[in-house]
Formats: structure tokens, C-alpha cells, sequence
């Protein structure tokens, strides 16, 4: 035979393998049925009297049944009935009896529910039939205990099985009710996201793109003009910054309305930016600026050190706002950048961005930008979320002028990639400035 062929035998032989709590019912009732029939304790025979070791047969032949009680109904229960009649005839144990009320329990609760409608069936008509037929027979009130323990014997163990199966039924479909309305809560929690994603992918480029695309064509079609007055290069270099960012900031929200239409959520935005772009931030920020500001890099971290994902994320989102607000209120003069590790505490990582900040600001009366202020609120969020914490306000440098200073500190874990370049240089230098 090949293993295939056998297959199916080597299953049905591995769900005939008795449970354990079934071993133990068999094993109590033989140890039982033993200590009975050896202190003679055996009810009178209903058949010709033969050798005192016949009533231990039917029940061996229980025990045996009550090893495959769950599994191997109807027909335990067949061998049960057979067996009990049997011990009824020889020589009645009461330990036979009570493995055999086991066997209708089990009949009941295990077998199927055709099955268990029978047997309780069974038990009812049976009971009814023999306390009748007693009575009837003998007209005797007294035999109506008959009756009692004939409906203790079939009746009990049926009515039990029954009401714990219906029971286990009932907590199985509640089981199942539960987990499909969990099913369809995560559905419409899903869809609802879904929603809420288009929405924002319609909002972002109906308005904000609209914009954008708007500013990019206008800014385009003046560099077009023939220039013409002492300040038509100013004006050039203002409408060429002007369209740079426009374009880029048009091409950012592109990224993230596809982001945001992408709702299957099989893959997660990765967060692009990151420590290594600094000096393209800053060098487009010196061209944006024009007025005598200038922008300084220092990083003091180690060559090659790679920092967690969120980390490199959020430090750059705090360097470009700072620099965007410096941009929009710092005076005349230079904006210092600077990234290290305390020495106090080499696990976090220190972003201080300074500039300069006027003496005595004018106040010229003009409104105030929409979602001025919103900055400081966003980056402090942002460090606040992976543990760090911020401060911005006014300072003294170091030359005793006042500035405006940003410094946001963020646990930062070293992630460092030690693969050397070819030149065999393990570390940066200690001191990186970037003059733009």
C-alpha cells in the first residue's frame, strides 16, 4: 500500500485516539467495577446463575466503549446498550450501570444531532413503556420507584447532554456573531479611512495643486517678458525662485495625493527626506533670501552614522520650518544650523538653528500670514512624538547680539553604517560647516 492510499487510514486511526479525560472514565470504572464484584457486591442475576467472573464482562466491554466515547459514536453507544443488557442478565454492577449512563451522556453530546434527538427520544419512551408496563402488570404503587430509577438511569444523562450541547451551541454562534460584527466594523472602519483619503487627495488638488500650478504658469509666463528697467534682474531672480518652489511644491503634493489615492495600504510613504538633504534645503533658502542672509551647516556627527527613520524625518521637518521662519522674520545676517551629539548624552541628538533677530521690530500694520504661527505648534508636535522635546524663543549668542534660536533635542539610538568608503576613512571630521 502507498503512503497515499494509506493516508486516509492513518487519519481516521489519529481521531480514534482516545482523549485523555475518556481514559480516566474507563479506568475509574474498571477500578471501581474490581472493588465491587471483590467484596460481592453484584445484584441478582435476571438469567440461570453461571460463574461469579461473567459480570466482569460487560464491563470490560464499557471500559473499552468509553475509551472512543466522543469520537466513536453511534456505535459506542450500540456496544453500550448491548453490554448493559447483558450485565442486567448475569449479575447487575453498579459501576457497568453508571458507565453506561456516561455512554447516553456522551451519546448525546458528542454524536450527531440526529443522533441526540434519538437517544433522548429513546429514553423517554423507554422509561414511560417500563413504568407502565409494571404497573400494569403488577398493580403495585411501589413500582412507580421502578420508574424513578429507570428515568434516573435513561432520562438524567440524555436531559444533561442535551442542555449542555444546546449550551456549547449557543456560545459557538454567539462566538461567530461576534467575530463577523468585528469583521464588519474593520470593514467600514476601512472604508471610512477610504473615504476620508479621496476626500483629501479632491481637496488637495482641487484647491492647493490648482494653486500651485497657477502660481507656476504665471511666474513662467513674466520670465517670458523681455526684461526692461534698472531692476529687471532683481525682478527675474524673484520670479525664477518663485517658480522653482512652485514646481517643486507642486510636485511634493502630487506625491501625496497618489499617496493618499493609494488606499489598498500594501505599502507605507516612506519618509524620503532626511539629514543628507541639508545642504540642498539651505542652499535654496540663501537663494530665496537675497538680502544679505546667508545660511550655515555645521554638523559634528560621525561619518557615515545612519540615524532611525522617524529620527532623520523629524529633524529635518524642524531644520526646514526654522529656516522657513527665518526666512520670512530674521534680519539681515547669518543663520547657523548645527547638528551634535551631548557628550552628556551621546544617545540624543541636538538641532539648534539661530538667527539673527532685530532690535526693535517694526509692527507696519500689515495682516499677519494664514497659519502664522502654526509652525512652532507643528514642530514641537512632531519632536514631541518620538520623546524629544523643543524650545524657541530669543537668545544671546555668543557675540552678545540678540537672536532667535531653535533647539530641539530627540533620542537618537547610533544606527551607524560601518561600511568604510574606498579611501579606507572610517569618520568624518569633527567640524562641517556649509557656508550657502
Amino acid at each position: 500500500m502507498t503512503t497515499a492510499a494509506a493516508a486516509p487510514w492513518i487519519r481516521t486511526l489519529r481521531g480514534l485516539r482516545p482523549n485523555q479525560d475518556d481514559v480516566l472514565v474507563a479506568v475509574s470504572g474498571a477500578a471501581g467495577g474490581l472493588l465491587l464484584w471483590a467484596f460481592g457486591l453484584t445484584s441478582a442475576p435476571l438469567w440461570e446463575r453461571g460463574p461469579r467472573w461473567l459480570v466482569l464482562l460487560p464491563l470490560a466491554v464499557l471500559c473499552l466503549a468509553s475509551l472512543l466515547r466522543r469520537t466513536g459514536q453511534p456505535y459506542v453507544l450500540y456496544v453500550g446498550i448491548a453490554a448493559q443488557v447483558a450485565d442486567l442478565l448475569v449479575g447487575s454492577l453498579l459501576a457497568t450501570l453508571i458507565l453506561f449512563t456516561d455512554v447516553l451522556y456522551a451519546a448525546v453530546l458528542y454524536g450527531s444531532p440526529r443522533l441526540s434527538r434519538g437517544v433522548i427520544r429513546g429514553s423517554v419512551v423507554v422509561t414511560v413503556l417500563v413504568t407502565a408496563g409494571l404497573l400494569i402488570a403488577f398493580q403495585k404503587a411501589e413500582l412507580l420507584l421502578v420508574g424513578a430509577a429507570c428515568a434516573g438511569v435513561l432520562v438524567v444523562p440524555t436531559s444533561t447532554g442535551e442542555a449542555i450541547r444546546s449550551h456549547r451551541e449557543k456560545a459557538s454562534a454567539e462566538r461567530q456573531r461576534a467575530e463577523q460584527t468585528a469583521l464588519l466594523a474593520e470593514l467600514d472602519r476601512k472604508q471610512a479611512v477610504n473615504s476620508e483619503r479621496a476626500r483629501m487627495a479632491r481637496e488637495l488638488h482641487d484647491v492647493v495643486a490648482n494653486h500651485l500650478s497657477a502660481i507656476a504658469i504665471h511666474s513662467s509666463a513674466a520670465l517670458s517678458f523681455p526684461e526692461s528697467g534698472h531692476s529687471a534682474g532683481a525682478t527675474r531672480e524673484a520670479l525664477g525662485v518663485i517658480r522653482e518652489n512652485s514646481v517643486q511644491g507642486l510636485a511634493e503634493m502630487r506625491r501625496l495625493i497618489g499617496l493618499l489615492r493609494n488606499a489598498s495600504g500594501s505599502e507605507e510613504p516612506a519618509a524620503t527626506p532626511s539629514l543628507d538633504g541639508l545642504d540642498v534645503l539651505l542652499a535654496r533658502a540663501g537663494a530665496m533670501a537675497g538680502d544679505g542672509r546667508t545660511f550655515t551647516l555645521a554638523d559634528r556627527r560621525a561619518k557615515g552614522e545612519r540615524l532611525p527613520a522617524p529620527v532623520e524625518l523629524a529633524a529635518y521637518r524642524v531644520v526646514q520650518e526654522a529656516v522657513t521662519n527665518a526666512l520670512k522674520h530674521a534680519a539681515p545676517g547669518n543663520v547657523t544650523v548645527e547638528l551634535d551629539r551631548d557628550d552628556a548624552r551621546p544617545d540624543h541628538l541636538g538641532i539648534r538653528v539661530t538667527s539673527p533677530l532685530d532690535e526693535d521690530p517694526v509692527d507696519d500694520g500689515s495682516p499677519r500670514a494664514p497659519g502664522a504661527g502654526a509652525g512652532l505648534v507643528g514642530m514641537r508636535e512632531r519632536v514631541e512624538l518620538l520623546d524629544g522635546r523643543l524650545t524657541a524663543g530669543p537668545a544671546t549668542g555668543a557675540d552678545g547680539a540678540r537672536v532667535w534660536q531653535v533647539h530641539a533635542v530627540l533620542p537618537a539610538p547610533r544606527e551607524t553604517d560601518t561600511a568604510a568608503d574606498e579611501s579606507g576613512a572610517a569618520r568624518r571630521p569633527e567640524h562641517r560647516e556649509t557656508n550657502q
